[in-house]
C-alpha cells in the first residue's frame, strides 16, 4: 500500500510541475485596469470570430473552440484604440474527439459543469481592451517570440466566471478596407481565474496542467 501511495504522489508531483502547453507567447497577467477610451471608427465583430483553446493533462490533451457572441473595436489613423467583446462560454466545443461522440459529449458536459466553467451561472466571458501599443521587437527580450509577425501589444481585462485579470500579449492587427482582423497565440495560467478541478489543492487538479493555450482569430467589419 505504501508503494502505491508513493507512486501516486510521484506521478501527481510530476504532473503538477509539468505545465506544458503548445509553444506560444506567454501572456503577462496582472490586476484589472481601466478600459481604454474608444476613439475613431467602430468595427462590429463578426460572429465567425473564434477562440481556439488547447489544454493538456498528464496523459493527453484536448482542443476546442469558443464562439464570440458580440462586440466591437475601434480604429483611428490605422491603429486599434479600444473595444471589447463577449465570449459565449456555452458554445465551448471539443474538436479532437469528433469521431468519439460519447466521450466528446462527456468532456463538453464536464467543462460546462460547476467543476470548470459553470455555464449555468456564468454563460459568458468578456475581454475589454485597456491599452494598445505598437509592438517593439527586441532580439534579446523577444528571442523566443512565437508570433514573429506581431504588430501590436494588446492589454485587456479578461473576465472568466467571477474573476477579472489584465493580460498582455503580442498580436498581429491588420486593416484592409472595411475589414479589421486581429490574431494572437498565447498561454495563460487557468488558476489565475480560479479554474480548478475540485479545488486548487485537490490531487485531481494536479493531473490537469495549469497552462492553457488560446488562439484568437478576431474579425470585424466597419459599421
Amino acid at each position: 500500500m505504501k508503494k502505491i501511495l508513493f507512486s501516486f504522489a510521484v506521478i501527481a508531483g510530476l504532473a503538477a510541475c509539468n505545465n506544458n502547453a503548445p509553444e506560444a507567447d506567454k501572456a503577462a497577467t496582472g490586476e484589472q485596469e481601466a478600459a481604454a477610451t474608444v476613439e475613431g471608427t467602430t468595427y462590429a465583430l463578426d460572429t465567425t470570430s473564434l477562440i481556439t483553446w488547447y489544454a493538456t493533462k498528464a496523459n493527453g490533451a484536448h482542443t476546442g473552440i469558443f464562439k464570440v457572441r458580440e462586440g466591437s473595436v475601434a480604429e483611428k489613423d490605422g491603429n486599434l484604440t479600444g473595444g471589447s467583446f463577449t465570449i459565449d462560454v456555452t458554445s465551448i466545443a471539443n474538436q479532437d474527439l469528433v469521431s468519439d461522440t460519447a466521450n466528446k459529449n462527456k468532456l463538453e458536459g464536464h467543462l460546462k459543469s460547476p467543476d470548470f466553467f459553470d455555464i449555468a451561472k456564468y454563460p459568458t466571458a468578456k475581454f475589454e481592451i485597456t491599452a494598445v501599443e505598437p509592438f517593439k521587437y527586441d532580439s534579446v527580450a523577444n528571442k523566443d517570440l512565437v508570433m514573429k509577425d506581431a504588430t501590436h501589444t494588446i492589454k485587456g481585462n479578461l473576465t472568466l466566471k467571477d474573476s477579472t485579470k489584465n493580460i498582455s500579449f503580442p498580436a498581429k492587427v491588420a486593416l484592409n478596407g472595411d475589414q479589421l482582423t486581429a490574431r494572437a497565440d498565447f498561454n495563460i495560467d487557468r488558476t489565475d481565474w480560479g479554474l480548478n478541478y475540485k479545488g486548487p489543492n485537490n490531487p485531481a487538479d494536479w493531473f490537469i496542467r495549469k497552462n492553457v493555450n488560446l488562439k484568437l482569430d478576431i474579425k470585424a467589419s466597419k459599421k
